[in-house]
């Protein structure tokens, strides 16, 4: 089942008299429950192709169509509705609120979700989503007392607190060490594999783009190349040849 479809996205922007294109005719399709890799170099486009995948900008011209439903024309408060029901984002710097605990910090999105749950029940989703993640024992931390790896998974749970069915992760190990990336990685695998959960990882980094299922890379703002992941197994045996 298609869940994403572009066909012709083309992005410009106008700086003064002088238009830069940036996107120059991007048509792609994601299945529902892949794990997807965007990759390129800075100024590649992949910035602009992730904001546009999630309903943050919109094409200049082309048609995205997510879910059955045709975006690009949409208004701004009905992108970011449908941003709220359907697409989840986690970022390279967390983007936690400093003096919110945990389970609040998750919380937080459930008060601009159609469902109307009560206070109660908001803070028992988020107790499990922080469960779910691995982290029942931390829901009335503030970040300040959390460590980097463990402030990424409140940040995906709180990306994931209204069950979208996208997850977009952009460079989400930027900012911790190797083993703590490995463990991030493999949640995303996890959460792909059991909860189906689509995911596109945002990453100039072979070694996060080794954990999925499909690698796309852009450049000069056209697709150069759609492949399958080697996957990381592969890349360690690999390596050690």
């Amino acid at each position: 089942m298609e869940l994403i479809e572009l066909h012709g996205i083309e992005k410009t922007y106008q700086m003064g008299d002088i238009s830069v294109p940036v996107l120059k005719g991007i048509s792609l399709s994601i299945r529902q429950g892949e794990l997807i890799a965007l990759t390129g170099s800075s100024g590649s486009g992949k910035s602009t192709l992730m904001n546009i995948l999630g309903c943050l900008d919109r094409p200049t011209t082309g048609e995205y169509w997510l879910d059955s439903q045709e975006t690009s024309r949409l208004s701004s408060d009905e992108r970011a509705l449908l941003r709220n029901r359907k697409l989840g984002f986690v970022f390279q710097s967390f983007n936690l609120l400093a003096r919110t605990s945990a389970i609040e910090n998750v919380a937080m999105p459930l008060s601009y979700a159609a469902e109307n749950l009560s206070d109660r029940e908001a803070r028992g989703r988020a107790a499990e989503m922080l469960g779910r993640v691995g982290l029942a024992d931390r829901l009335d931390h503030y970040p300040s007392q959390l460590s980097g790896g463990q402030q990424q998974r409140v940040a995906i749970a709180r990306a994931l607190i209204n069950r979208p069915p996208v997850l977009f992760a952009d460079e989400p190990t930027g900012n911790l060490d190797s083993r703590t990336s490995e463990e991030v990685l493999q949640m995303f695998e996890r959460l792909n594999s059991e909860d189906g959960i689509t995911i596109i990882m945002v990453t100039h980094d072979p070694k996060v783009a080794g954990y999925a299922q499909r690698v796309i890379r852009i450049d000069d703002g056209l697709i150069q190349g759609d492949v399958p992941a080697a996957g990381p197994e592969s890349e360690a045996q690999g390596g050690a040849v």
